[in-house]
């Protein structure tokens, strides 16, 4: 289990330091998500890093329970948590195999799908922890349809890095790939959205349905 805490632990401390790439784009997920969100909703974060995201959110609804399989990046959560003074957010060490049941008026998982080896096993865990009528939302990174920088790296530079352990296993899915897969989980793709500019991430708003 956690066959790649070891990876997120060693970069936790650089991870937390590192700003935002996008803030405009960043809030403006945020925003979109909000708007899904009531004030009585629990939520699900998997893949919540540093936390930033779940205290972003925490004063939109009433509680949120916080995952990641790096004990150090949830360290750093917690942190962050006593500093703001933010009480309704739980940090725990969970996949999506292994996460509380819900299940919850929203799941979420934000630059994660494309980091998981068995990303359909994740869906089916996350669509079983999704109240009915209840929201999946993800940002996953979705192979350039060109050749571009990006494409040429994901190709000839990131597994020279994996090879010597500074980078963690990385899915090379197209964007129909990814809807398909969440289909096939049990949702209903409701809105997507790809990153603006050169950003290859691809926002999934999707209802799950029985």
């Amino acid at each position: 289990m956690y066959t790649s805490a070891k990876f997120w632990d060693r970069i936790a401390d650089k991870y937390a330091a590192s700003p935002i790439r996008n803030p405009e784009a960043y809030e403006a997920t945020l925003d979109q998500v909000r708007a899904l969100l009531k004030p009585e909703d629990t939520v699900l974060e998997l893949g919540c890093g540093t936390g930033s995201t779940a205290l972003a959110l925490a004063p939109s609804v009433a509680r949120i329970v916080a995952t990641d399989v790096s004990e150090a990046m949830l360290g750093k959560g917690r942190e962050k948590a006593r500093g703001q003074g933010t009480t309704n957010v739980e940090f725990r060490q969970a996949d999506a195999a292994d996460a509380p049941d819900g299940p919850f008026d929203a799941v979420l998982a934000f630059n994660l799908l494309h980091l998981l080896e068995d990303m359909d096993s994740a869906l089916d865990e996350i669509a079983a922890r999704t109240k009915s009528g209840g929201y999946f939302v993800s940002k996953t990174f979705c192979m350039p349809e060109r050749r571009n920088l990006i494409w040429w790296f994901i190709q000839i530079g990131l597994p020279i890095m994996q090879a010597v352990g500074k980078a963690p296993y990385f899915a090379k899915l197209t964007t129909d790939d990814l809807d398909a897969a969440i289909r096939h989980a049990g949702f209903e793709i409701i809105e997507t959205q790809m990153a603006p500019g050169k950003d290859p991430r691809r926002t999934v708003v999707a209802r799950r349905v029985d």
